[in-house]
């Protein structure tokens, strides 16, 4: 399962016990979160906002699998930041090698909101994929 780096010393974030919406911008795209039925992919933290955009068909890069090995699942939180757990230490280590990071920048495999809250969260305009291969 996604989310757990083996190389890494980090306890899994508690699921949301209440309903909240995360829109993803600039898609314009608004989920409706149930914590039910979460998670929805295997992708990320269970929870996670990656975990949540992959199961809901929207394309966020993830390279190693949404295991904070990488930056590619970085996204900035507009609205609600406050509503997703801290990041841990090595998390800020790989948003250090992010492209374009900002105070409110988070890995979306690592990011779990609480449901206190909506968010919106931004992808950026690199990390969107605007060619889709076809089977």
């Amino acid at each position: 399962m996604g989310g757990i780096n083996p190389y890494q010393d980090t306890t899994e974030p508690a699921l949301p016990t209440k309903a909240y919406r995360i829109t993803f911008e600039p898609l314009g795209k608004t989920i409706e979160v149930d914590p039910s039925q979460l998670p929805v992919s295997d992708e990320g933290f269970p929870g996670s906002i990656l975990d949540i955009a992959m199961g809901a068909g929207i394309e966020l890069d993830h390279a190693c699998g949404g295991v904070c090995a990488c930056s590619t699942c970085h996204v900035v939180i507009e609205q609600g930041a406050a509503s997703c757990q801290e990041a841990s230490e090595d998390e800020e280590d790989m948003l250090d090698s992010a492209p374009g990071v900002q105070l409110n920048s988070r890995l979306g495999c690592q990011a779990v909101p609480n449901g206190q809250a909506d968010i919106v969260v931004r992808i950026p305009g690199w990390n969107r994929n605007h060619a889709k291969e076809l089977h």
